[in-house]
Order: C-alpha cells, then structure tokens, then sequence
C-alpha cells in the first residue's frame, strides 16, 4: 500500500509558476514510477508528466512540454511538479500517481495509487 499527498496548488496569474509536491507514505517509493495527472471540470482525466524510478527518464505531455518539469528526491519520496508559463487552460485538479513497474508512461489505468488532488487555478 501507498499513500500519496499533494500539496502546492493555487491560484495563480496566468505567466506564473507553481510546484507541486506529491509525499509518499508506506511501501518502497524508489522502485515506482510517479506520475502526474490532471482533471479540468467535464473532461476526462489526462496525463501530464511522469518520471522512472531512478529520475533517469521522463516524459510529458505535448501541451507542457517545455513548460513543465517533473523531478524526484527518492531520500524523501516525493516527487515534484515544477510549473512555468501558466495558461487558464492549466486549471484543473492535479492528481499525482503511481506504479510499481518503474518506467513512466501515459496510461492511467496503469498506475496503482492516487493522491486526493490539489486545485491549481489560473488567472487570465
């Protein structure tokens, strides 16, 4: 069993920046990849970033790349979710995840535990 914790979201202005964290809690963390996912009110959950367990690999979505980047401190299992060049289209309740396979990937119904979410709101 793991147990997730975000934490960091906001409102923010549209240009700003955000990082989010997400805390694991129970079994190993090092060994799992991490994920992160976002949910904006009437649409469907989608991928936004994920990292392999050793930080080695990464791998975003289309619409943050360049913007966003996701990073990990396995001493303190957490993983992160630095936000640059916030759009209104950012809004949404981020979600981070994980899975036990290691390596990031895009797949949702992949990933074995989830977080509660934290809103992130951007201002135009």
């Amino acid at each position: 069993q793991v147990t997730l914790v975000e934490s960091g979201g906001k409102l923010v202005q549209a240009g700003g920046s955000l990082r989010l964290s997400c805390a694991a809690s129970g079994r190993t963390f090092n060994g799992y990849a991490m994920g992160w996912f976002r949910q904006a009110p009437g649409k469907e959950r989608e991928f936004v970033a994920a990292i392999s367990w050793s930080g080695g690999n990464t791998l975003y979505a289309d619409s943050v790349k360049g913007r966003f980047t996701i990073s990990r401190d396995n001493a303190k299992k957490t993983v992160y979710l630095q936000m640059n060049s916030l759009k209104p289209e950012d809004t949404a309740v981020y979600y981070c995840a994980s899975d036990g396979n290691g390596w990031p990937h895009a797949d949702l119904k992949q990933y074995d535990y989830w977080g509660q979410g934290t809103q992130v709101t951007v201002s135009a």
